[in-house]
């Protein structure tokens, strides 16, 4: 361990200017063993720099190397795991924990010792050794040539000083004057040692000689300290002397600070003085407006406005603490309490009178619409009350209860009014409905009592007020004869009285005007009515913050109303939204049902109104909710308008009722069956209505269902049908079907506009092939032999050997048929054909070309049998192709 320390002494630290104190052979604990040391050493310059450095073998050669050095100031632990027991772990506590085995308990404690006096001889910190035995921590413990490598080093480095240039000097002179020092260096000791005696006798007759020196300096420090005694005399009399001024000035001081508090206390006193005079006062005619204040004229609204937001800011004002506490507060504040009871008292009784009063002008003016469809005008109305908006605001905060009954007080009677108005003019409107012919001639206009009118238009409905009974049911229809088919098949509703085919566009359009300006004049009323209110109550209706939900509030007579709460006013913006729309509810209960009565009325009068009904209800109830989703009107026409949409689905259904009920006569030919050509009617009426309309896709769906439901019920009737081939009816109604969607290009149908038109080809091929048969019967007879020949592998050119197929068999059959007999067969088969086909379609020169046609082709192909199986014969048949068109020509113009 020696050499090595020498080795690293030499190698690593002395070219770093520092000296190795003290070692120890280690390795990482819990880790491969890789030895190591760690070296405690000094540095030689001043000041001393104290470290713990890691060296370890290098990897390529025998040479050490300097890895890590920590400072032995950044050390705070030492931890020797076991103070009693021998254990050759241990920890350093730098930045991190180091944990160490050393090769031997004696190194270990060597090292840990030689850290111990490091630390109490230059860094004097505070270094925790922890599980240390007591013995390595006593400095002056001999161990042997331990001590002579820690301690011993450690003193060597302390009293080493170096030479300085005239010491050095002094030396050579010596060795030059003894130059037996090298040779003998006992007589070069004696020397120096006796020179040594010299010199020290020398010294202690130099210190005799000082001694009368030293009494005369005693004797002048003596006379010192007297006359530092009697400066401390002087100074003690000065300090009594200024004791005295001290408290002179300590009484002056605090008179001083009495007066400023004094001052300061007046000026705290006149703030607080002129902040309630400023604050609590009220102006004698503020008080004379509160008390006496003209609320009629514009002049004394706004006077008392003021005067009511003046004493709604005294008795808002935020006092400083102790405030509360003067009896002159506690009185005005009383007096304002006082005046704000009063004057709230006498602005809801001036309101509640205004109310009436001009409730009474309001009503004056309903006989002026009584016979016109509009609604009275409630602006003036509203104008003169919003003179008192903020007066209601300043009630609403300072007196909710008031303000409050105010409201109940406002809806109580609005809605008894509107609720009179709303029914005159609903009245109105359903005389203009029902006050015209269906053929143009007026009706005369029936005197009547109100209660008549509303006992006919509440008896389609129940309790609720919703339609209880159906709209109008179709006709129960029947084929007729062709003379009035037409007439009969233009309609398929009931209308108590009236039948469908009796009205027209006109009355449609009356009615769809009617039911327009209904929903227009009720538009514009309410909207005016929910701003007004919002206004003049203010209430918010357009802003949306999270507040109370529906659920916090309480019934005041039918209504919900949001709750009042002990101080302040508690609605957020939501309730008050609430609010709105709530009051709204009261005010306009009468509007959803008489809304749902006019509906039933339309939908009694013709259930096709329910077409434009669903139309202008889907367009006003998509702008009014553009304009607030959650308001009252919104939510009226949404409600009406299910009930519409449950009319026009009822009305829908009803035709698929009645087309699946239809009935046919067994002695008259169908045509043209009515639902087919009501539901060109329907279709042609709905494009019209529909036309960029909001509720497009209600009318698609409703074209699916109907038309599926005509297919079927054509079907239907076809295989019922006796008088009249399946493939005529077929024929000619989907041919009617396909003609009616290519006219109106509803494009939802054009599915079913081409399977109309495969429809209609189909059933006019088939009628046309089995209508047309075999019109040279034994021809074809003949013909089929030759044919079936063939087929059991006779070739064609022998086929005329045959004996019943040979050539004098087919001229014998060919002269059954001159031109003469075809002809008159064609003939029959025209009228057979005319009988069959209606007339309104006019699909008889259709049939009778596509029977020309099939005619000859089957001339075409008894002509290429005659040709193949009967070659050079020279037989012919004895007409020909244009013998054929000429025939049909003269047969179609003849009839």
């Amino acid at each position: 361990m020696t050499a090595i320390k020498h080795a690293l002494q030499r190698d690593i630290f002395t070219p770093n200017d520092e000296r190795l104190l003290s070692i120890v052979n280690v390795c990482k604990a819990g880790k491969k063993k890789r030895n190591c040391f760690l070296c405690a050493t000094v540095t030689t310059e001043r000041p001393v720099q104290v470290n713990v450095v890691k060296v370890k073998k290098s990897d390529k050669g025998d040479f050490y190397k300097r890895q890590t050095a920590w400072a032995l100031r950044d050390l705070a632990v030492v931890d020797a795991k076991d103070a009693v027991k021998e254990n050759p772990e241990f920890d350093l506590h730098f930045d991190k924990v180091y944990k160490w085995v050393a090769s031997s308990t004696v190194e270990k404690n060597t090292f840990i010792s030689c850290i111990w006096k490091l630390n109490q001889r230059y860094l004097r910190k505070k270094i925790d050794f922890i599980n240390v035995s007591s013995q390595l921590l006593e400095e002056s413990v001999p161990s042997g040539e331990n001590q002579s490598v820690a301690g011993g080093d450690e003193e060597a480095v302390d009293e080493y000083q170096e030479l300085n240039a005239r010491e050095e000097q002094d030396i050579e002179i010596m060795m030059e004057g003894c130059e037996y020092a090298i040779s003998n260096a006992e007589a070069f000791a004696e020397k120096l040692s006796r020179e040594l005696q010299v010199l020290d006798g020398a010294n202690i007759q130099s210190i005799m000689a000082s001694e009368k020196q030293v009494n005369i300096l005693m004797k002048l420090l003596d006379e010192a300290l007297k006359e530092v005694d009697q400066i401390e005399l002087k100074l003690s009399s000065y300090e009594e002397m200024l004791q005295s001024v001290k408290e002179q000035m300590d009484q002056i001081s605090e008179s001083n600070h009495l007066i400023h508090l004094s001052n300061t206390n007046n000026v705290k006193l006149l703030s607080e003085i002129e902040f309630l005079v400023n604050h609590m006062d009220l102006a004698k005619g503020h008080i004379k407006a509160l008390q006496e204040g003209d609320l009629t004229s514009s002049r004394g609204i706004e006077a008392c406005t003021n005067a009511a937001d003046a004493l709604l800011q005294c008795m808002n004002v935020a006092l400083r603490p102790g405030h509360d506490m003067l009896h002159a507060v506690k009185q005005q504040q009383q007096r304002f309490s006082d005046l704000r009871e009063q004057f709230a008292r006498r602005l809801a009784s001036h309101l509640n009178s205004v109310f009436v009063q001009q409730g009474h002008d309001q009503s004056s003016t309903l006989a002026q619409h009584s016979a016109e469809l509009t609604l009275p005008n409630h602006h003036p109305f509203h104008r003169d009350l919003l003179r008192y908006a903020k007066l209601m605001e300043w009630l609403k905060n300072t007196d909710y209860g008031k303000y409050e009954g105010l409201t109940k007080n406002y809806m109580d009677y609005l809605s008894r009014l509107y609720e009179r108005e709303i029914k005159d003019f609903f009245e109105v409107a359903k005389i203009k409905m029902t006050g015209t012919t269906r053929e143009g001639k007026k009706f005369a206009t029936l005197p009547r009592k109100e209660s008549a009118v509303k006992q006919e238009t509440e008896s389609l409905h129940g309790s609720s007020g919703k339609l209880t009974g159906s709209t109008s049911s179709l006709n129960k229809l029947s084929v007729q004869s062709s003379g009035n088919r037409r007439s009969q098949s233009s309609s398929l509703l009931d209308m108590g009285n009236m039948s469908a085919s009796d009205l027209d566009v006109a009355d449609r359009t009356k009615f769809d005007k009617i039911f327009e300006q209904v929903l227009s004049e009720l538009e514009p009323l309410c909207l005016a009515e929910q701003d007004f209110i919002s206004k003049f109550f203010k209430l918010q209706q357009h802003q949306s913050t999270s507040g109370t939900t529906t659920n916090e509030v309480e019934e005041m007579d039918g209504v919900a109303l949001s709750r009042s709460y002990p101080s302040g006013v508690p609605q957020t913006v939501s309730s008050e939204k609430d609010m709105i729309r709530q009051m709204m509810t009261k005010i306009f209960r009468c509007i959803e049902p008489e809304l749902n009565n006019l509906i039933a009325l339309g939908d009694k009068i013709d259930s096709f109104n329910s077409l434009y009904m669903l139309v202008k209800m889907s367009h006003h109830v998509w702008t009014a909710q553009n304009v607030d989703p959650a308001s009252f009107l919104s939510t009226t026409l949404g409600n009406v308008l299910v009930t519409v949409k449950r009319n026009f689905d009822k009305c829908i259904s009803n035709q698929m009722k009645q087309m699946d009920e239809v009935k046919i006569s067994k002695k008259s030919k169908v045509g043209i069956l009515p639902f087919v050509a009501e539901f060109e009617e329907f279709a042609a009426l709905a494009e019209s209505i529909f036309k960029n309309a909001e509720r497009r896709g209600d009318l698609d769906k409703a074209y699916i269902k109907l038309i599926r439901a005509v297919f079927v019920s054509v079907e239907k009737v076809a295989n019922e049908s006796q008088k009249t081939p399946r493939d005529v009816v077929m024929m000619e109604n989907f041919h009617h079907i396909f003609a009616t969607l290519s006219r109106l290009k509803i494009s939802c149908l054009e599915a079913e506009k081409k399977e109309a038109k495969q429809k209609y080809t189909d059933h006019l091929q088939s009628y046309v092939i089995y209508s047309l048969g075999q019109p040279l019967e034994k021809l074809n007879h003949f013909f089929e032999g030759v044919e079936a020949r063939v087929a059991q592998g006779i070739r064609e050119e022998e086929v005329s050997y045959q004996l019943a197929f040979n050539k004098q068999e087919l001229r014998k059959v060919i002269k059954e048929y001159p031109g003469k007999e075809v002809k008159k067969g064609l003939d029959n088969l025209y009228k057979k054909v005319d009988k069959h086909l209606c007339e309104e379609e006019n699909l008889l020169q259709v049939v009778w070309h596509s029977m020309q046609d099939e005619f000859i082709r089957q001339y075409k192909h008894f002509e290429g049998l005659i040709a193949r199986c009967y070659p050079g014969s020279g037989i012919t048949m004895e007409f020909t192709i244009q013998d054929i068109l000429d025939y049909c020509s003269s047969i179609a113009q003849s009839h």
